[in-house]
């Protein structure tokens, strides 16, 4: 099955591939550059899909569940560490990374929560110069991160 879409859903997993789950019918993709998205996933911000607790399956595996505060906890890989989800505690919904589904692509932000944490050169970024991973590092880059796809 090439893309990930389908089935009603997403689909996604950890980067070890330990656990698979499928988002049906996601909204709210969203951005957020607030100080404990940038430091849960190492980077300037973190995107995210969103849908009702009873639309995401785990197909393999589960996340392990941090409380990185008191109105939310977010998953991960107890395996890799990659981050997956985010979840207000008060509310019937969970996000999932943009990052760890199969397609990327088939998701658009639609807004950005957290400006006042915005890194300011984040708007500069678009201007920088551009190469291909294999030109920076000299040779083809072979993934050992599990495939975007089951067979």
């Amino acid at each position: 099955m090439g893309a990930r879409e389908g089935q009603g859903g997403l689909i996604g997993e950890r980067q070890c591939g330990a656990a698979r789950y499928r988002l049906d019918a996601p909204s709210g993709a969203n951005i957020c550059h607030c100080r404990m998205c940038q430091k849960a996933g190492g980077g300037p911000f973190m995107a995210f899909a969103g849908a009702r607790l009873n639309e995401i399956v785990f197909t393999r595996g589960a996340p392990k569940v941090f409380a990185s505060s008191e109105v939310a906890e977010r998953g991960f890989c107890a395996e890799c560490g990659t981050p997956l989800t985010y979840r207000l505690l008060d509310r019937d919904r969970i996000a999932v990374t943009l990052g760890s589904l199969d397609n990327p692509q088939a998701v658009a932000p639609e807004v950005e929560f957290g400006v006042e944490s915005k890194l300011g050169w984040l708007d500069a970024i678009s201007r920088l110069p551009v190469r291909d991973i294999s030109a920076f590092v000299g040779v083809e880059v072979r993934s050992c991160q599990h495939p975007d796809h089951d067979d």
